[in-house]
């Protein structure tokens, strides 16, 4: 009898184990919330999409006159060669600056793009909504780690543009420049996410 017993708990269990893999896959994965890093960089490539999207759909084959924005944030200077050795406050600081800044550029290209009826202005629009959400986020994470807020420098912008074409290249520039930056911009983020973990534990 007791061997009865003893082989029927055997066949019990390993009944059991064999439908273990049934019960664990049938369990709800908890899904990961991201982390405010995660959202920065997440958004931070879709601006860059944007981006990219407006100039694929409104490219010309002429040349851009060069240099007609000179308060743009410095790009030369950010290569990805000193993406590692970021420091974490001053780097936020500085991209909420820079953003603030490419924001007071993108809202006068979207005043003097209504005044010539631009083709691309409701992308634009949707692209500034977009980037004040993006410094909104910024802005909260800042906060997080207490790294301070800089003051902008007031955007030296082109006089008013009497042309379409002049409106064109405008905004081909200033889409060209802002590329660079989100794309330096998200590497950025990315590489900022494991210090942004070790200075809120």
């Amino acid at each position: 009898m007791k061997l009865l017993l003893d082989s029927s708990s055997s066949l019990l269990f390993s009944l059991l184990l064999a439908q273990l893999p049934v019960f664990v896959s049938a369990s709800p994965v908890p899904h990961r919330r991201p982390s405010d890093m995660d959202r920065l960089s997440n958004q931070t490539k879709h601006l860059m999409k944007l981006t990219q999207e407006l100039l694929r759909e409104h490219s010309f084959d002429s040349d851009v006159e060069p240099h007609r924005f000179t308060s743009l944030p410095e790009m030369s200077n950010r290569s990805a060669h000193s993406l590692n050795n970021l420091e974490l406050k001053p780097t936020l600081s500085q991209l909420h600056a820079d953003l603030k800044l490419y924001e007071h550029h993108f809202e006068w290209l979207n005043r003097v793009s209504k005044k010539h009826h631009h083709p691309a202005l409701p992308k634009l629009v949707e692209m500034i909504k977009e980037m004040k959400s993006l410094i909104t986020l910024l802005h909260c994470q800042m906060l997080r780690v207490e790294a301070p807020r800089l003051t902008p420098a007031t955007p030296s912008l082109p006089p008013h543009l009497p042309y379409q074409f002049d409106v064109l290249q405008s905004s081909h520039e200033l889409l060209q420049h802002f590329k660079l930056f989100c794309d330096w911009a998200y590497r950025a983020f990315l590489s900022l996410k494991p210090k942004v973990n070790a200075a809120v534990q």
